[in-house]
């Protein structure tokens, strides 16, 4: 059984997210995708609100659970059984600092496969998707629903 790691601050999460997690998931038995919980970075959604949203955005997908962690993803991988951690890359940028951390994490003992973004998701962040929306852009279609109604409920 091959399981995979997720890993993200998902705040909020974005159809860009949701497609490498859809897609991982056909790729691997079992898929965590493990929210960060940073401390030294201040979220709009807390960590459950981000689980929670996780869940419902994944609750179609077979074998997809939704988790936490602080500290080093490659020691969470270690606790879950995870034998590799899933990125989605975006851009040439990503890659860069991707491919850093990859190499990073495999020298702690976990590989990293990197699934390329469709490309009607290249330009989508989490920043970007709370920025557009606190300027009051429209950004349906780029969240699930339920994200967006959750965004603009957040906003000022």
């Amino acid at each position: 059984m091959t399981k995979a790691c997720c890993p993200g601050s998902f705040d909020p999460v974005t159809n860009g997210h949701l497609d490498v997690v859809e897609r991982a998931s056909r790729l691997f038995d079992e898929v965590v995708v493990a929210v960060l919980e940073n401390l030294n970075k201040r979220a709009l959604f807390s960590v459950e609100e981000r689980m929670e949203m996780l869940r419902e955005a994944t609750a179609h997908l077979e074998g997809v659970k939704v988790s936490s962690f602080q500290g080093l993803v490659t020691e969470f991988c270690k606790q879950e059984g995870a034998d590799v951690i899933v990125k989605g890359l975006r851009a040439v940028t990503d890659f860069d600092y991707e491919m850093q951390m990859a190499q990073m994490n495999k020298r702690m003992g976990v590989e990293t496969a990197f699934l390329a973004a469709k490309p009607d998701y290249t330009y989508l962040s989490s920043s970007l998707m709370r920025e557009v929306v606190a300027l009051g852009g429209d950004i349906d279609g780029l969240v699930p629903p339920f994200v967006l109604a959750r965004l603009k409920d957040k906003m000022p």
